[in-house]
C-alpha cells in the first residue's frame, strides 16, 4: 500500500487528476487512521484510465463504463475459479 503522494508519483498523476478519479468512484483508496492508502492494483487502474483517456480519447462517461465491464469480468472471473477449485475434488474421484 502506498500513501496519497507515492500514488500520484507512481500513476503519473496530479492532485486534482486523482480528485477526479476519486469522486468519480474510479478509484476508491482504503482509509487507515484517516490517511488514503492505495494498493499496486489502484496504480495500474489508474494507469489504464489515463492511457484509455489520452492515448484513445474515451470521454469520462466511457471510462466509467469500461472499468464498470472491467469489475464485472474480474468478478465472473473470480467466481468461475471458485468454482472449479469446489468441483476440482469430484472431478479427480471420476
Amino acid at each position: 500500500m502506498v500513501d496519497r503522494r507515492e500514488f500520484m508519483i507512481r500513476a503519473r498523476i496530479e492532485a486534482a487528476t486523482l480528485d477526479v478519479f476519486i469522486a468519480e468512484e474510479w478509484v476508491i483508496p482504503r482509509r487507515q487512521s484517516g490517511a488514503e492508502e492505495f494498493s499496486d492494483a489502484d496504480v495500474a487502474r489508474a494507469h489504464l484510465i489515463r492511457d484509455l483517456k489520452t492515448d484513445i480519447g474515451v470521454n469520462d462517461e466511457g471510462i466509467g463504463v469500461i472499468l464498470h465491464l472491467i469489475d464485472q469480468l474480474h468478478g465472473v472471473r473470480r467466481t468461475l475459479q471458485d468454482v472449479l477449485k469446489r468441483s476440482r475434488p469430484a472431478l479427480d474421484q471420476d
